[in-house]
């Protein structure tokens, strides 16, 4: 102990001897530190502490040793224990080891087992495969007794047709595999398929060309047969086609006959039944700048008569595009009824005929042969027919307004076409429509030669009210006007233009033959206000034509009003007219009261005498009172102004104002001017 103080004194004075340096990096990086921070806390030597932990270090190995010794007993039992433990675990590790080597042999079977397993497996597969294929080539290669005795003898049913397909997958089936050609079960039953598709392909053929000669039969509703009949059976058909070509080019050929003639038949008969039943319009003497007695009116039977207005009014004919969709007419009913229409009636029901029967057949051929093709070649006979019938109606034609109704009716019926959207006749339908325009075309420009080479001499009647040939002009260009509206043709709207120019020069001659300039006006203007009503009935569709009829009839309304004031009022209106020269000429020279005065007192005594005859000349010479009212009122307007104007020259003559007694109020004109304003 004494030597242990003596080595720490001699390390404590050696300490002096020791740098320093780094201390107080070493205390602050142990400031953390609980123990030396604590002892640091206190102050305590480091040798006193040393010694402390000595001691408690000391007392702790005393304190271990008592706690060995105390336990001795037990860890003798503890060892004892385990060394019997080690003896078991050696044991069971022999024992494992056993387990393990017969695991492995055990491993090794299951290996071989499974190998085993999987071969069995792919054989069972393979066996599986090889019988499913087989048992479909003996399903597929066999010919049972039951197909054999339906095909032979059974009868055409729905049977026979699930039959009928059974032998269709058989006679493919050893067809199409090369291998199966090979085989020597195909030897066997071939000969067997072959008697069964002969007899099969004989049997249907027979029955189809029952089926088809019932189509024949009179009265026979066709569209009926062939939807709850040979629809039925139109696999017969694709057997045929697949099985049977030749065959099938027999059936198909043999349709296509009855079907051309039976519907042939059925239009020529519709056709004769319509044309007893055709209205005639219009004769190719119906012109518009053709003499009413030329043209033997008078002879003609009172139904023409009658109907001769729609040769150029539209009139009600315009109903037959609103009646488009309606069933066609029916021949026996309106023959009945002793009923004759428009041959543009006729047409339509003609066409809807067509439409409805073309649209059945096509959907019938496309969903039974499988080809629409076969359309066109049954509809060449129905289509001949038509053809003869309307193009025979077409050259004796002259009624343009039947003839665009039809060009409208065609197009309304391609409009029909495409929302069912059947394309099987666009190319009639263009051929039709093709065939028209020309038509229409000849007629207008008679229409309009009528007019330019008519003779004026033999048109002229001795009466200013509206000649018939302008009203031929107004209802034929109205009608026109109103069926193209919708339609935009510009071709049309030039014809009408230059047929616009024709009557106007016409109408101009035609007024020319009046001894007097205001019956040449008064004619003018009966004629242009009974156009402009006629175009206005049409709608707003009259638009540009309609304005330029407008602007004539303005322009002869204010020669009429000069012309007719002249005739009462001539020397005041000159009077007035000459001063408003002389003023603008600067040249004027004072009017003395004797210049004025015969005119005052001539007014004054006569004014109200001179306005109802000027009322009675425009009662007698328009026949529209609304625009002899509107040209009345016109004249008396104007002739308030001259008198007013008359009034002011007299105010601004020296001693003028003597007149004044003589001058008449123009209160009291502009009561009489009311006063026959309310007669109309």
């Amino acid at each position: 102990m004494m030597g242990k103080e003596h080595a720490w004194e001699r390390g404590a004075a050696s300490s002096d001897d020791i740098s320093l340096e780094g201390l107080k990096e070493e205390l602050e990086e142990c400031k953390d530190d609980d123990e030396i921070a604590n002892i640091l806390s206190r102050g305590t030597k480091l040798r006193e502490h040393t010694k402390g932990v000595e001691n408690n270090v000391r007392q702790v190995e005393l304190d271990s040793i008592q706690d060995y010794i105390k336990e001795s007993d037990n860890l003798v039992l503890l060892h004892d224990q385990i060394r019997d433990c080690d003896n078991i675990l050696s044991q069971m590790e022999t024992l494992l080891g056993g387990f393990q080597a017969e695991i492995g042999s055990i491993s090794s079977d299951i290996k071989s087992l499974q190998e085993k397993s999987m071969d069995m497996g792919l054989k069972l597969k393979n066996r599986k495969t090889a019988e499913s294929k087989l048992s479909k080539f003996v399903e597929d290669i066999i010919v049972p007794p039951r197909m054999v005795d339906v095909i032979v003898d059974g009868e055409v049913n729905d049977e026979y047709l699930r039959t009928l397909e059974i032998l269709s997958k058989k006679l493919k089936f050893v067809e199409e595999d090369s291998m199966i050609k090979a085989s020597k079960a195909l030897k066997d039953v071939q000969p067997e398929l072959e008697k069964l598709r002969q007899k099969a392909v004989s049997k249907v053929f027979d029955f189809m060309v029952q089926k088809l000669y019932a189509l024949r039969k009179p009265k026979t509703n066709i569209q009926i047969l062939q939807q709850n009949v040979l629809l039925k059976y139109k696999y017969v058909i694709l057997f045929l086609k697949e099985h049977g070509k030749d065959i099938y080019t027999e059936v198909r050929a043999a349709y296509i006959d009855t079907m051309n003639k039976v519907l042939s038949a059925h239009f020529r008969v519709y056709i004769q039944a319509m044309e007893k039943m055709q209205l005639d319009i219009a004769s190719s003497t119906d012109l518009i700048g053709v003499e009413t007695r030329s043209t033997g009116i008078f002879l003609r039977a009172r139904e023409t008569i009658k109907n001769r207005s729609s040769v150029f009014a539209l009139g009600g004919r315009i109903n037959i595009l609103k009646e488009i969709d309606q069933p066609a007419l029916i021949p026996h009913i309106a023959e009945a009824n002793s009923q004759k229409y428009p041959y543009e009636v006729l047409f339509r029901s003609l066409h809807k005929l067509l439409i409805d029967t073309a649209t059945s057949e096509y959907l019938f051929c496309d969903d039974f042969f499988g080809e629409d093709s076969i359309f066109y070649e049954i509809f060449a006979g129905p289509f001949a027919v038509i053809d003869e019938h309307f193009n025979t109606v077409l050259s004796n034609c002259y009624d343009a307004i039947g003839i665009m109704l039809m060009i409208r009716i065609v197009h309304q019926h391609k409009l029909i076409m495409f929302r069912r959207r059947i394309p099987c006749l666009d190319s009639y339908l263009d051929k039709v429509n093709i065939s028209l325009w020309p038509r229409f075309k000849m007629i207008f420009d008679l229409h309009l030669n009528s007019l330019r080479y008519a003779n004026g001499k033999t048109l002229w009647e001795d009466d200013v009210h509206p000649h018939y040939v302008m009203r031929r002009y107004a209802e034929f260009t109205a009608s026109l006007v109103h069926l193209n509206v919708e339609y935009g043709d510009g071709q049309l709207d030039l014809n009408l233009e230059r047929l616009r120019m024709a009557v106007e020069d016409l109408l101009v001659k035609l007024a020319k033959m009046f001894a007097k300039p205001k019956l040449q006006t008064i004619f003018l203007i009966n004629n242009y206000d009974m156009t402009i009503s006629i175009l206005k009935e049409a709608g707003a569709e009259g638009g540009k034509m309609q304005m330029h009829f407008e602007d004539l009839l303005k322009s002869n309304i204010a020669v009429y009003v000069e012309e007719l004031l002249q005739e009462h009022f001539g020397e005041m209106i000159k009077f007035v007219k000459t001063r408003a020269y002389e003023e603008s000429s600067s040249s004027m020279e004072k009017s003395s009261v004797s210049d004025v005065e015969p005119l005052v007192k001539d007014f004054a005594s006569r004014w109200k005498n001179a306005i109802e005859l000027m009322h009675r000349d425009v009662i007698t010479s328009f026949s529209n009172f609304l625009c002899g009212m509107e040209i009345l009122k016109a004249a008396l307007t104007q002739l308030l102004l001259y008198y007013t104007r008359l009034s002011e020259n007299v105010k601004k003559i020296t001693g003028g104002s003597a007149l004044n007694k003589d001058l008449v109020s123009i209160s009291s004109i502009l009561y009489e001017i009311k006063k026959y304003s309310r007669t109309f």
